[in-house]
């Protein structure tokens, strides 16, 4: 081994082993996201001891003869209906202009020397002129279904929630994520709300893969644009 490789081989393929797993574990990673955390949660488990079961009561499905089969607690899940469009454009325009001229002579004095520059004209002009134009539109269009867990429930009733659902494709998977506060009285009988009714409501829609892998600029040459000034 020592014979048929040096160090500096040795050096190189050790390079090329470390540039490989990073390779791979690229390729796998999962998006970041800025949706609320955790995910998902389970329920915490009751103090008392549950009532035990009959012969057609269930201590793990039972609710009270007054509830229905809305979201409320920690644990619970919840249907959100993502219907958003969003519709933004701007436009400006800009101009300003500025002129500025001067015209000087020389008088024709007697008994002066350097008469050859006397009766001489001098003029000076300056003009200055800015035009800016500037036009933006954008268009947001994302519909769909997701069902969330209530991960917390705040002092007055309102429901945090987050979720996601992964969706396994041969190039890669795409993520769909969702976050936000939800008012309980907002929830329809359905276990449903639209996601317009969602206050600091985060939607994300996220995939991995060489695909998206080779529209992300790599290191390197973020690494260059950091501080190189041109």
């Amino acid at each position: 081994m020592n014979a048929l490789f040096t160090p500096l081989d040795r050096l190189v393929l050790v390079s090329l082993l470390v540039v490989l797993m990073l390779l791979s574990g690229c390729a796998t990673t999962t998006p970041s996201t800025a949706i609320h955390q955790p995910m998902s949660i389970r329920p915490p488990a009751l103090v008392a001891p549950p009532p035990a079961n009959g012969s057609i009561y269930n201590a793990a499905t039972a609710r009270s003869l007054f509830e229905d089969r809305r979201a409320r607690q920690v644990g619970d899940t919840l249907t959100i209906n993502i219907v958003e469009k969003v519709q933004a454009s701007k436009k400006s325009d800009t101009k300003a202009n500025r002129g500025y001229s001067n015209n000087v002579a020389v008088p024709l004095v007697s008994g002066l020397p350097g008469k050859t520059v006397q009766g001489l004209g001098l003029e000076a002009s300056n003009a200055t002129k800015f035009e800016g134009k500037g036009e933006n539109s954008s268009s947001n269009d994302f519909t769909g279904t997701i069902t969330v867990t209530v991960i917390e429930v705040y002092p007055n009733g309102n429901l945090l929630v987050s979720g996601e659902k992964q969706i396994g494709l041969k190039e890669g998977e795409e993520f769909i994520r969702f976050s936000g506060v939800v008012n309980p009285n907002t929830i329809t009988a359905a276990n449903t709300v639209q996601s317009t009714q969602v206050a600091d409501a985060r939607i994300e829609y996220k995939a991995n893969g060489f695909l998206d892998s080779a529209q992300v600029m790599g290191w390197l040459g973020r690494f260059f644009l950091s501080f190189l000034p041109f």
